[in-house]
């Protein structure tokens, strides 16, 4: 499977017409159109063929290469709001004319002027509606915006036929800055999955793609890297930052014999981990998957109105024309003129796009903006399931609480020790610390950390850590740590987290 970027894929259903096509193509073994990514996944010997019958089905959208990257479309975003504002620059001026020669019925300057802003605001319509009309796709929203203001203006409604083509084209407008916003938001979530690995071989070290690891290398995990397989700890002891796989803020101690999970973060130690997944069977990637395809689980909504836009345009379209005909044949006072400009307004507000876009643009919306908020949702289905939610049941921290540790309370057991040099040495000591109580402390102390004075330094994973500051012997730590030092300590009556501090 090869995967492309496919540019100017407006809607959902632009990503369907193209898969249906694509597959009734015989040198197409499989075939994924994806509009959450803009992406084609495809298994062809005959990719010319391929990009040939794609111009067919949408001839505004084109194959581009997987590194293509979204900003052209950014550039092609402003050139369309410099067309539009022109378009209607020009429209405001054409009504103020018409207005000025309203006892003119046909004025060239006037046509001159709706005709120009008509032709810059409806020029990728037009040509979409010839461009299928040759290919034999009649019936869709382009055609009706087409004979419908075509139509307006045979019967001098020049006003109405440039509106309505400004107004479909600003609507565009908003909607692509929606999707390509959505689109960021899931390509920004899908960043975080690991890229490389460094594993070891007999040869020393090698650097891979994450998607070239096997069963059974041995990867090695450098602080600040993230784990980029399933598998357990040979080697080392660390912490490891969870929250993107768990949401939980505070790191998770791993030593030798623990498993661990691709997408983790690695904080402090150096980790040789055995590889006992693939990359494509890891957690990491199974989340990114389903997110990436959230938008191919359809709702009932979805199929439902896929199905009906197949019926509903033509139907529109030949009831516009009983409409235009039926009543000036059969009624007396009725007049062509009256009842084609009727026949015009029903094309016009039947315009399926309404129902074929916005559908699932909202659904899309939805997904785009829960992953821009960190949240995985897996497909469009799941979101009619979660509209249908009595009661939620939450973990509190990293998801109603931010999980952020504060200093709440400092208390001295050493005699002339005031609480204001205890959390000074409390934060030279956990100065070089990156664990979120560390960080807390540091915060709360709020000055510079002068590092002359830090001569020893050691992290204790699961306990605390040992410094020597200014020549004095430092524990930082749990209870375990004092249990494991021997040191006898209070308890204290606390619901918190506490850290002890130990001088000498």
């Amino acid at each position: 499977m090869k995967k492309y970027k496919l540019k100017n894929m407006d809607c959902a259903t632009c990503a369907i017409k193209i898969e249906d096509g694509l597959k009734l193509l015989g040198d197409v073994k499989e075939v994924s159109v994806n509009f959450a990514t803009g992406t084609l996944s495809i298994d062809t010997d005959d990719i010319d063929k391929v990009i040939e019958e794609i111009k067919k089905i949408e001839p505004d959208v084109s194959i581009k290469p997987l590194e293509y990257s979204h900003e052209e479309d950014d550039e092609g975003n402003k050139t369309k709001l410099i067309t539009l504002g022109i378009a209607v620059t020009l429209f405001v001026l054409s009504l103020i004319f018409r207005k000025l020669l309203q006892n003119t019925p046909f004025s060239i300057a006037e046509y001159l002027l709706f005709l120009t802003a008509y032709v810059l605001a409806g020029k990728r319509v037009l040509l979409s509606a010839a461009r299928n009309i040759k290919n034999g796709q009649i019936f869709d929203e382009n055609f009706l915006m087409t004979i419908a203001t075509l139509g307006a203006i045979a019967i001098h409604e020049l006003p109405e036929a440039v509106g309505v083509m400004l107004f479909f084209e600003i609507g565009e407008y908003y909607e692509d800055r929606a999707v390509g916003n959505s689109r960021r938001s899931i390509k920004a979530l899908l960043e975080t999955r690991p890229s490389y690995a460094n594993i070891i071989t007999e040869k020393g070290m090698e650097k891979i793609g994450a998607e070239e690891i096997e069963i059974g290398n041995i990867v090695l995990v450098k602080p600040g890297e993230k784990i980029p397989v399933d598998g357990v700890v040979i080697e080392g002891a660390s912490q490891v930052d969870t929250s993107p796989l768990t949401g939980e803020p505070v790191p998770r101690i791993i030593e030798k014999g623990a498993f661990v999970l691709a997408g983790m973060m690695n904080t402090s130690g150096v980790l040789k981990i055995k590889s006992e997944k693939l990359f494509k069977d890891t957690s990491i990637s199974k989340i990114m998957s389903l997110t990436e395809n959230a938008l191919n689980r359809k709702t009932g909504t979805e199929k439902f109105i896929t199905k009906f836009a197949k019926y509903y345009t033509p139907a529109v379209v030949f009831g516009a024309i009983s409409i235009a005909f039926i009543p000036p044949i059969f009624i007396p006072s009725a007049t062509f003129s009256t009842w084609i400009y009727r026949a015009l307004i029903l094309l016009v507000i039947s315009c399926p796009c309404a129902l074929v876009i916005s559908v699932p643009l909202g659904y899309f919306g939805g997904i785009g903006a829960s992953s821009k908020m960190g949240i995985l949702v897996k497909g469009s289905n799941f979101l009619d399931n979660l509209s249908k939610l009595e009661k939620v049941v939450f973990d509190k921290t990293g998801t109603l609480t931010k999980g952020v540790f504060k200093v709440k309370e400092i208390v001295s057991k050493i005699d002339g020790l005031s609480e204001e040099n205890l959390l000074r040495i409390a934060a030279y000591g956990e100065s070089q610390s990156n664990h979120p109580i560390a960080k807390s402390i540091s915060e709360a102390y709020g000055r510079l950390i002068d590092n002359t004075r830090i001569k020893m330094y050691k992290e204790m994973p699961g306990y605390g850590i040992y410094a020597n500051i200014d020549g004095k012997d430092i524990f930082l730590g749990n209870d375990k740590l004092l249990k494991k030092e021997s040191i006898h300590y209070e308890s204290l009556d606390n619901s918190g987290t506490v850290v002890h501090i130990v001088i000498n």
